[in-house]
Formats: C-alpha cells, structure tokens, sequence
C-alpha cells in the first residue's frame, strides 16, 4: 500500500535538494503506480522488461520510465521505443545493442554507465578501466546518450563503507567527466537504505522503493 504522508514528505525534501526521486515501482500493481501519479511523480523505475511494458501500456503516456535492473541484450528492444533512462549498462556490447535498437525505433535513448562499488561479488557494474573505454566509445555511437553514472553500495550496516563507496563513484564521475559530451551530470546512487547517505555525497538521483510502496 502506498505511503502518501512519507511520500510527500521525501518528495518535497528531495526537490529542495535538486535530486530526482525515482520511485522503484517493481512487482506493485498498476493502481499504486496510479496513485503517486495522481500526486505528481512522474519517475518510476522498473527491474524486469515484461513488467515494464505491460505497465507502460496501462498507464499514462508522460511517465518517465526507468530501467534499473539488469538488461539483458536480447530484451533491448522490447523497451527502446520508449523508455527514458537505462540505469544499468554495465558493457560495451549492451550499449552497442541499446544504440542499434535506439536508430531503428528513431530516437535517442538517455543511459547511464553503471560502476562496480560495492565489495560484494554479486552486484553488475564496470571497473574502472572499462568505464573509460565506454565512455571513449559511446560518441561514435549513434542513438545513446551517456548522461552519468549509476552505483549501488555494498549492502552493509557499515555506514561509513557505504558512504566511502558513493564517494568513490563521485570522484569517478569527476576525474572522467570530460570524456563525456554530457558532463555526466547524472550520479545515481542510493536507495530507501541508504539515500541520504548518497545525498551527502553528491547523487542526483534516487531509486526509492520500500519507503514508498512498502516492503515486497
């Protein structure tokens, strides 16, 4: 069920702030989607591509639809004509695919690079040698446009490791900025845990889920 008050609350706290709330809508039905809506969010952000474009085609058309799970590259084009945000691209082969896909749907799509921070094995992400040689290549790439970098931190009680890892993916984003027409003005970085933390250090962008929608 949706929590209006916090939701009120974050979502008036995070534009003070000039970061973006994207409300992480993943296995909650359209109907709570509908009601944030009705409150005036339009970021909501999605894990698996069946569900995202069975939502997309429920809901209204000016929803700004982010990815943030894992792509697969052979699911690209079931979500090119319209998503807004690719959080996760975390090879050159997947951005290679989002930018052949992104020309034959006539459009540009908006992505971010997504960096290994945390300790753990588990999460996606590039080092930092392959982030560089993305974001070499991304301008000869039609159709893609690399707009900043994604990160998630080791899942930790350990605060002040996951503060030094949002602060890791900053100093990633500033040493390589210029390699990027952008800027990469973009860090997204924290979730319901641990977003004031990334705020502290520098994100632009939240992926709150359970905050919002309540626990899956």
């Amino acid at each position: 069920m949706v929590n209006t008050e916090r939701y009120s609350a974050i979502a008036q706290q995070l534009a003070e702030s000039n970061v973006t709330l994207v409300a992480v809508s993943k296995m909650k039905p359209a109907a709570d989607i509908q009601s944030l809506y009705d409150l005036g969010q339009r970021d909501f952000g999605e894990n698996y591509v069946q569900e995202l474009v069975d939502k997309q085609a429920q809901l209204p058309t000016d929803i700004r639809w982010h990815f943030i799970g894992h792509l697969q590259t052979n699911k690209v084009k079931h979500i090119a004509p319209f998503v807004h945000l690719v959080h996760g691209v975390d090879s050159q082969r997947l951005l290679a695919e989002l930018s052949r896909q992104a020309v034959k749907a006539g459009r540009v799509i908006d992505v971010l690079l997504q960096v290994h921070i945390a300790q753990e094995e588990t999460k996606f992400g590039l080092d930092e040698e392959e982030l560089v040689a993305a974001l070499d290549t991304a301008p000869a790439l039609p159709g893609v446009a690399v707009l900043g970098l994604m990160g998630m931190a080791s899942f930790s009680e350990n605060k002040e490791q996951v503060r030094g890892e949002f602060r890791r993916l900053k100093q990633l984003r500033d040493a390589h900025a210029d390699r990027a027409g952008s800027g990469l003005p973009i860090l997204s970085m924290g979730m319901s845990d641990d977003h004031v933390i990334a705020i502290e250090e520098g994100s632009t962008m939240v992926r709150v889920g359970s905050l919002l929608f309540g626990r899956r």
